[in-house]
């Protein structure tokens, strides 16, 4: 059942910060009330289907919209990295990994990575971005091995820099990075390497 027009800000209420059509129906917003919201500015569509309350803690649109468009997606490379310290860069779009054979969802604004399905779950977390709505997050170590592995695309900077940031926080364990580094071989003699190097 629909809200009469003055419950529709009470209906509001009652939603999270970014919902779905399914959310606001069971909230009792028919599709109408939800346009008029759109229309009055108490709304933004984020992508089909995908709405924002105006009035909701600022987050990243990007990251909102790609955890709820891709449910495996998962922050990796320069944005990962820059999320742990390890990084001042900041890319344009966000750096998002998907598991190889997946399809990159169609609006939402990322740079698109794809990880073998067999490695893809190694080093990855959470991050709750707001209630109902969290991302993968790639750990320190795991970002380290990515940037190394995709050097020849994402600069040797990137690898090079965040090891350096990575071996001057308290704890880091290089006998450790490379013990997780077996699990891609092609990336153990160049990451033996810079560590030779930096330590």
């Amino acid at each position: 059942m629909s809200r009469p027009p003055a419950d529709l800000s009470a209906a509001l209420s009652d939603l999270p910060g970014t919902f779905t059509l399914a959310q606001a129906a069971e909230a009792g917003l028919s599709r109408h009330g939800l346009y008029r919201l759109l229309d009055e500015g108490e709304l933004m569509a984020l992508r089909r289907g995908l709405y924002r309350r105006t009035d909701a803690a600022p987050v990243d649109l990007d990251l909102i919209t790609a955890a709820r468009a891709a449910p495996r997606a998962t922050l990796c490379l320069a944005t990962a990295l820059a999320h742990h310290g390890l990084s001042d860069a900041i890319p344009a779009a966000p750096d998002i990994a998907l598991p190889r054979g997946t399809r990159a969802p169609a609006g939402a604004h990322a740079q698109w990575h794809f990880f073998a399905p067999e490695t893809f779950d190694l080093g990855r977390g959470t991050l709750v971005l707001e209630v109902g709505t969290a991302i993968g997050l790639y750990s320190p170590q795991r970002c380290i091995i990515d940037a190394f592995r995709t050097r020849r695309t994402e600069g040797h900077e990137l690898a090079i820099d965040a090891l350096k940031e990575w071996l001057r926080q308290r704890g880091s364990q290089p006998s450790e990075l490379m013990a997780f580094a077996a699990y891609w071989p092609r990336v153990l003699a160049p990451l033996r390497s810079a560590l030779a190097i930096l330590l």
